[in-house]
């Protein structure tokens, strides 16, 4: 394997309708579900964070007149139903898993506690990291990048639905030009809206690799930890 500890983000559209990425979708969920397990099978230490997206975007409902602090609290518990219905669907597949939250739930979710994150981690269970970081006006890409640099994950793997980054939304601009490999900079100073600026910035400082990838085809994330070259990487050029 080139990684023995990865930190998967999904975006909560991710586990929603295939047609609007709304709600939760038995059949969405069951597949990421059985990707991540055969990764397991393969020795791969795994950590998830998953957005909210699919129930509640704390900065557009606070758009709609309600505060942004609130918005986003109620953005977080919404990663954690998702955190929950993943862990029932990766358990299914024969597969320990433990929900960490930032938050304290704790008839639902272990407080997130990085020794012992670790300690599961190294017992084969997937850790499924809910509630962001538990702080308002922060995204779960930061999130995201927090926990894999904690954790000290090898890469922080960015499942989406389009096979690498783009100078430009592929679906509007035909000639859009599809990047194997990018450095942070770039990123940042192009607004490439991979992940947003706090969350690469973070990654930059941490010397963090991230990978870009289409999640959606079958094998693909098993195909990524093999070391194969899927998607766009990120990384210090230098």
């Amino acid at each position: 394997m080139s990684y023995q500890r990865i930190l998967l983000k999904l975006s909560g559209e991710a586990l929603g309708q295939p047609s609007d990425g709304h709600g939760i979708h038995a059949g969405s969920v069951t597949g990421i579900a059985r990707q991540i397990a055969r990764v397991v099978g393969l020795g791969v230490e795994v950590a998830l964070v998953c957005g909210g997206g699919n129930i509640l975007r704390g900065a557009e409902f606070s758009e709609m007149g309600g505060q942004r602090a609130n918005a986003d609290y109620m953005g977080m518990l919404g990663t954690l139903i998702n955190a929950m219905a993943l862990s029932d669907a990766i358990e299914q597949q024969g597969v320990e898993t433990r929900v960490m939250s930032a938050l304290e739930v704790r008839q639902v979710a272990e407080p997130f506690v990085r020794r012992r994150a670790l300690a599961h981690l190294g017992r084969g269970r997937v850790v499924l990291l809910a509630a962001g970081t538990g702080n308002p006006f922060f995204t779960t890409d930061t999130a995201a990048a927090l926990r894999a640099t904690e954790l000290g994950c090898e890469v922080l793997l960015k499942a989406t639905k389009v096979d690498g980054v783009y100078s430009a939304d592929p679906k509007i601009d035909p000639s859009a030009e599809r990047y194997s490999s990018l450095d942070y900079m770039d990123v940042l100073s192009r607004n490439l809206r991979v992940m947003d600026s706090t969350a690469i910035t973070l990654c930059m400082e941490n010397n963090l690799p991230v990978v870009v990838f289409d999640l959606f085809e079958e094998g693909n994330l098993e195909r990524v930890v093999r070391g194969e070259e899927l998607g766009t990487r990120i990384r210090n050029s230098s």
